[in-house]
C-alpha cells in the first residue's frame, strides 16, 4: 500500500512535494494505525484508510449531483494527507490481558502521544503547508474533514465551510464511509 500511496502522491506537481514525501518516509506514517481502537487500529491502517478515502472521494466527486470542479491533484492531496497529523502520533504500549487459556500475558496496544497538540484537521493543514502551498478549498477540506464530530460550538463554522466549499463536505463523507463502511 505504501507503494500505491507514494505513486499517487508523486503525481502531484507542486513545489515542496518531494520534501513532504521525504518527511513522510522519515515518520511512522506508513506503519501507523488509523486510530487506537475505532478503525484501522493495526499496523498500516493509516495508509490503508487514506487510500480508501481517496477512492471514495474521487468517486463522490465524479458522481455528485452538482458538478464539483476540482483537479485530480487536489483530490489526491486532500484524501491522502487529511490525516498526516497522525504521523508520529501513536505509540505501542503494553497491558496485561488474559489469553484464550485464561493466562495473563502482556499484549500490545496503541496509545496516543501527541507531541504537537494543535488539533486535528488544523494540524494536518499546518504540517502540509510547512512543505507546500494548499489552495483554500484544500485547506478547508482537510481542516473540516471531521465534520460534526467537532465540538458543538464549531457546528455553525463547519456548516459555513461546507456551504462555501462543498468538496469539504464530500471529504467528511468519504472519511466517514472509509471508517464506518469499511472499518479502515
Amino acid at each position: 500500500m505504501k507503494e500505491k500511496f507514494l505513486e499517487l502522491l508523486k503525481t502531484v506537481k507542486r513545489e515542496g512535494i518531494d520534501e513532504l514525501i521525504d518527511f513522510l518516509e522519515k515518520t511512522d506514517f506508513f506503519k501507523a494505525p488509523a486510530s487506537t481502537r475505532f478503525h484501522g487500529n493495526y499496523e498500516g491502517g493509516l495508509v490503508e484508510h487514506s487510500l480508501k478515502v481517496y477512492e471514495i472521494l474521487k468517486h463522490k466527486v465524479q458522481t455528485n449531483m452538482e458538478p464539483i470542479d476540482v483537479s485530480e491533484e487536489s483530490i489526491i492531496i486532500i484524501a491522502l494527507l487529511h490525516d498526516i497529523c497522525k504521523a508520529n502520533f501513536y505509540k505501542i504500549d503494553y497491558r496485561n490481558a488474559k489469553n484464550s487459556l485464561g493466562v495473563w500475558e502482556k499484549v500490545p496496544y496503541y496509545t496516543v502521544e501527541d507531541t504537537i497538540p494543535y488539533g486535528h484537521g488544523e494540524k494536518s493543514v499546518m504540517m502540509i503547508t510547512e512543505y507546500m502551498k494548499l489552495t483554500p478549498e484544500e485547506k478547508y477540506s482537510i481542516r473540516w474533514h471531521m465534520g460534526f464530530t467537532e465540538p458543538k460550538e464549531q457546528y455553525t463554522t463547519v456548516g459555513l465551510a461546507y456551504t462555501k466549499y462543498p468538496l469539504a463536505l464530500l471529504t467528511h463523507e468519504a472519511d466517514l464511509e472509509a471508517t464506518y463502511f469499511y472499518n479502515i
